[in-house]
């Protein structure tokens, strides 16, 4: 089976602008979350957010700002990062055998929100004439194609937050189905306003905790009440092994397996059973068993029932022999970008031997079936671990990486 490594990794997160920053934030454990000081947040329930520490415009091109929405914006920010960090440059790849995997699971919902204001407001005329390509879901994806001159294909999973984990996923497939060398995988997401914030807080899913917003998200505790929104990008390139070899490049880890199922069972509910397949497949794929895998980076958003019923998933695969960390403890739960930032934190867990902490973990339930880190990073040998993310509409994503 053909080997698939990371060569290259970026992000812009609630926690920085980058990757070093945000891998520096996450042993410190330290919260990206804040009060939502803005006047249209003071009618919502849930009043905390976690934003990004930089905003996009100041990375790019003010003319190319304007043409893209924010999630596009953070998209490419990131993509240039893990470009630059895998040492590739221009002509460096031929372009049919370049791809890019950008995952949304909303899309240019500000771009929307804006234009609706407009027309609203001010008729028809002051609608945007680039409105179309800023909101399309397929828009980081097809920028990301033009900023690298990939023509090997520009996908855009959208599966609510296994998003960006499923496109690490698809990314593995395209390579070892031998269609791409080099794959641009990632997720992104910026959609903290007031309509989507207004609807997830209807459905209960937001933590209320406004007085305490570093610490609001709280997965696994006993008192947590939902999560806290966050926003920004995360990319991995992944690349057929041989090529980075010959290229000289020494990966971060290897992109050793990847599982995507489906529940067909609630539209909103988890249920264990896809989870667990999910991670057996995975493993299974990686050609590793239970014991291998050190340490699990949970989806963990800080629900009441999704934490639960992770840890049992967790647990029913892996006993109580891997190391659980939960790092929307921190960043907040960045919807579509979540699962590739996670696999970011994963691939960075095996590359120095470091788990981050949970620092907001201070009662853990009961019957939690699971060791889950706390107030500090726990330094340990980490040579395979496992990220899960799950998503409404019942879509679950494992992925495997290991040391080369």
């Amino acid at each position: 089976m053909t080997d698939a490594v990371i060569t290259g990794l970026g992000a812009t997160t609630p926690l920085g602008g980058d990757v070093a920053t945000t891998w520096a934030g996450l042993l410190a454990g330290r919260s990206g979350a804040a009060a939502l000081t803005e006047e249209w947040a003071e009618p919502l329930k849930a009043r905390i957010a976690a934003r990004m520490a930089v905003d996009p415009t100041e990375k790019i091109d003010r003319v190319v700002s304007r043409r893209l929405d924010r999630s596009t914006q953070a998209a490419l920010v990131a993509a240039r990062e893990a470009w630059a960090d895998a040492g590739l440059t221009e002509g460096a790849v031929a372009p049919e055998r370049l791809a890019v995997v950008m995952a949304t699971g909303i899309g240019g919902i500000t771009s929307l929100l804006e234009n609706n204001e407009a027309l609203v407001t001010k008729g028809p005329r002051r609608v945007s004439p680039r409105m179309i390509q800023m909101i399309m879901p397929n828009s980081g994806a097809a920028v990301l194609s033009l900023e690298f001159g990939a023509r090997g294909g520009a996908i855009t999973p959208v599966s609510a937050c296994a998003s960006g984990a499923e496109a690490v996923a698809h990314a593995l497939d395209l390579i070892r189905l031998g269609r791409a060398d080099v794959v641009i995988a990632g997720g992104t997401e910026a959609c903290v306003n007031q309509l989507t914030m207004a609807g997830f807080g209807q459905a209960q899913a937001l933590s209320t905790r406004n007085d305490e917003p570093e610490t609001a998200s709280r997965p696994f505790d006993k008192s947590r009440d939902g999560f806290v929104l966050g926003e920004g990008a995360a990319v991995l390139v992944i690349e057929r092994a041989e090529v980075a070899a010959a290229r000289g490049r020494t990966p971060y880890a290897r992109l050793a397996g990847a599982r995507v199922t489906s529940d067909a069972y609630d539209m909103v509910a988890p249920a264990a059973e896809g989870q667990v397949r999910a991670m057996r497949h995975a493993l299974d794929e990686a050609g590793l068993s239970t014991k291998d895998i050190v340490h699990v980076n949970a989806h963990a958003t800080s629900t009441p029932t999704g934490d639960g019923n992770e840890a049992r998933a967790i647990h029913e695969v892996f006993g109580d022999a891997a190391l659980v960390c939960a790092t929307k403890s921190m960043t907040g739960h960045l919807l579509g970008a979540a699962g590739a930032l996670e696999a970011v934190a994963t691939v960075l867990s095996v590359h120095h031997n470091v788990v981050p902490p949970t620092p907001t973990l201070q009662d853990p339930d009961d019957d939690l079936p699971v060791e889950v880190t706390r107030e500090k990073a726990r330094h340990m040998e980490v040579g395979a671990a496992l990220s899960n993310s799950f998503g409404f509409g019942g879509h679950n994503t494992a992925l495997v990486f290991s040391t080369v």
